[in-house]
């Protein structure tokens, strides 16, 4: 019995109780010994009655605390026994040593002792040692089971989460997702057609499109002549990118016979609670895709973002009006600033030097002192910057990041020529001391974008950059004369970027060619820029004998000789390797005298090397595009890149 318990019939009240009654019974006696002997034998049966009732009482506790806890502890088997969730107790070798009626009936057997949990539960690996607590899911039956293992106890709890799983999955299906459907060229299709033509080629697009909607499911509003609204859920917006949007193949085919096919854009967003937040990020990725040159779709889910299609080149704009719409915009731009910095990517080449000359030149025409950014000179472009450097008034335009950081200013106008990302610009810090940047690039707009742009001018039609910023330079002042090695530099840029006017050229092309070659520009002078040394041929033959077949079309050389190779010998061999029968894309893995592996990848735009290279961390164009990886062998990059052509095979956008 507890020692309070038993305090209360042996305590110090009981005692002095007696006493007292002792006492009493010795003054009573002292008067009269009778009543004194009747008080001494009721004082004796008061003790021996508390005696014995102390006594019973024990008896009666301990026969209580006896059947209160066999009742605790039949009702504890029980409730273990009926709990709604599994019990297992495990041993070091993970096996069970005892489990709950729930494991018998979810296991359909009645005992599973001795079976090792790997039995149980196939394909689930217990968690390392020290960890106390970790959950995972498995699927038995049909269902779907959380396990939530406790190393320090060996304990393991089973539990079915199948109707929460399934309603959060409803959940997350019935979110909302908003898409914008825009026919990308419709301007350009439609020049020279009557209106009756183009109400009937718009009323073609337009059937086929409301009938995408209804096999989906998707709400589809008509905005504009070339522009659909779509609210959706995000499981119909799954649906749409299994079928890697097949629209964009139906349109193009539809419209096939035309000169000009018709092609789509689409831009998708989901993920978020906020419905304004939506509609700003399908409009980004709708602007991603027309980025990209259209007839693409992009999709905006949370973190991810995904690309779909892609095939065609972009449409060339028969129409000057936005390079006359950016010229002037950048004009006032120039006026109201300090100064002018311009810069293009890291290892820069005759594009972005070509441009960035002609941007310093544009910043002239209105007295504003214009300087560019070079870090170092690599050898594709040596003999350019060989050149420049007989005229010194145009070199001391020339500063180092250094010298840049030191005269940016709030006041400054940052021009960002030939890239869109922040990573890949010769400085990145210059862009974060002024708030006026603009950016000028040729290229498709990839994930990375330097969002806080004040003037955006990217044309993916566009041969080069050169190309785009000698369109502005006959829009940007009245008269702007250019001098021989100014317009030689520009003519270099678009000349290589177009490996002699054999690639991505266009009518405006020519168009600017022209302008500079009226203006002075020297082919003689650019050939000479372009000559190779025989050292260096002997060099691009040696890639090129290493160059292997993949997937029949395919030729991937690594350049393994043990010495750092120059990104241009790279692209060069990649060039030359295209131009054997029979290959559709080429790729050349080199290591760089900076340390890293580059990749320069060729195709004649049956393969879509941009997104491969997308995958690798660069980028580029649909049919020539390159990357750079740090911290890996020639031959661990090409391995990668083999994985990354396995896992595209197939898929759209990548083989036609």
């Amino acid at each position: 019995m507890p020692k309070f318990l038993v305090q209360r019939w042996h305590g110090m009240h009981i005692v002095w109780a007696m006493v007292l009654v002792l006492l009493l019974t010795v003054a009573l006696a002292w008067y009269e010994w009778v009543l004194g002997l009747i008080g001494l034998l009721l004082g004796g049966a008061i003790g021996v009655y508390s005696i014995l009732a102390e006594r019973a009482f024990r008896k009666d506790l301990n026969d209580y605390v006896l059947t209160l806890s066999h009742r605790i502890k039949g009702v504890a088997n029980d409730v273990i026994g009926t709990l709604p969730f599994g019990i297992i107790v495990y041993n070091e070798d993970k096996e069970v040593q005892w489990h709950n009626s729930y494991i018998s009936a979810l296991i359909g057997r009645s005992t599973v002792i001795g079976v090792s949990l790997a039995e149980l539960f196939p394909g689930v690996t217990v968690p390392a040692k020290e960890k106390d607590a970790s959950k995972l899911e498995t699927t038995l039956n049909g269902r779907i089971y959380e396990l939530l293992f406790r190393q320090q106890e060996r304990m393991l709890y089973v539990k079915d989460v199948t109707e929460h799983w399934t309603l959060a999955k409803k959940y997350e299906d019935e979110k909302l997702a908003l898409g914008i459907v825009m026919l990308d060229n419709l301007e350009e299709v439609a020049q020279g057609m009557d209106e009756q033509q183009r109400a009937i080629m718009l009323s073609k697009v337009a059937g086929e499109i409301t009938e995408w909607a209804n096999k989906y499911g998707l709400f589809l509003r008509r905005l504009s002549s070339d522009k659909y609204m779509v609210v959706t859920n995000q499981l119909a917006l799954k649906q749409l990118e299994q079928s890697r949007f097949e629209l964009l193949d139906e349109v193009r085919e539809l419209t096939m016979n035309l000169k000009l096919p018709l092609t789509l854009s689409i831009g998708f967003a989901s993920g978020s609670d906020s419905v304004v937040e939506l509609g700003q990020l399908s409009q980004g990725s709708l602007d991603i895709a027309l980025g990209r040159g259209g007839d693409q779709a992009v999709v905006k889910f949370g973190q991810r973002q995904s690309f779909y299609g892609g095939k065609s080149n972009a449409v060339e704009k028969r129409t000057r009006v936005r390079a006359r719409v950016i010229s002037h915009a950048l004009r006032d731009l120039m006026k109201e600033s300090e100064n002018i910095i311009v810069m293009g990517h890291k290892m820069p080449d005759m594009d972005a030097i070509g441009a960035a000359i002609g941007v310093v030149k544009a910043a002239q025409q209105f007295g504003k002192e214009a300087f560019i950014v070079l870090e170092g000179i690599n050898p594709a472009i040596q003999k350019m910057m060989d050149m420049l450097r007989e005229d010194e008034k145009l070199y001391r335009r020339f500063i180092s990041p250094e010298q840049a950081l030191g005269m940016t200013s709030k006041r400054s106008l940052a021009v960002v020529v030939d890239t869109h990302r922040a990573s890949m610009v010769a400085e990145p810090r210059l862009l974060q001391l002024t708030d006026r940047i603009v950016l000028v690039d040729h290229h498709r707009r990839s994930e990375e974008f330097i969002d806080d742009a004040v003037l955006v001018y990217m044309e993916p039609y566009a041969s080069s950059t050169c190309e785009l910023v000698t369109e502005l330079l006959q829009y940007i002042h009245e008269r702007v004369v250019l001098d021989l090695r100014e317009a030689t530099a520009l003519l270099a840029g678009i000349t290589v970027d177009t490996k002699n006017f054999a690639l991505r050229t266009g009518s405006r092309t020519f168009e600017a060619a022209s302008f500079l070659r009226r203006n002075g520009a020297d082919p003689i002078l650019i050939q000479r820029m372009l000559k190779e040394d025989l050292e260096e041929y002997i060099k691009k033959a040696e890639i090129i004998q290493h160059a292997e077949m993949y997937r029949e079309h395919i030729a991937i050389a690594v350049a393994d000789t043990g010495k750092p190779i120059p990104q241009l010998l790279i692209a060069q061999a990649a060039d030359t390797l295209l131009n054997m029968t029979g290959i559709k894309a080429s790729f050349v893995i080199g290591m760089r005298p900076d340390g890293q592996v580059g990749i320069s990848a060729r195709s004649l735009g049956q393969i879509n090397v941009q997104v491969v290279m997308e995958r690798l961390g660069g980028g580029g164009h649909l049919s020539n595009a390159a990357c750079q990886m740090q911290g890996k062998t020639v031959q661990e990059v090409a391995a990668t890149l083999k994985q990354v052509l396995k896992e595209f095979e197939g898929k759209e956008g990548i083989l036609e």
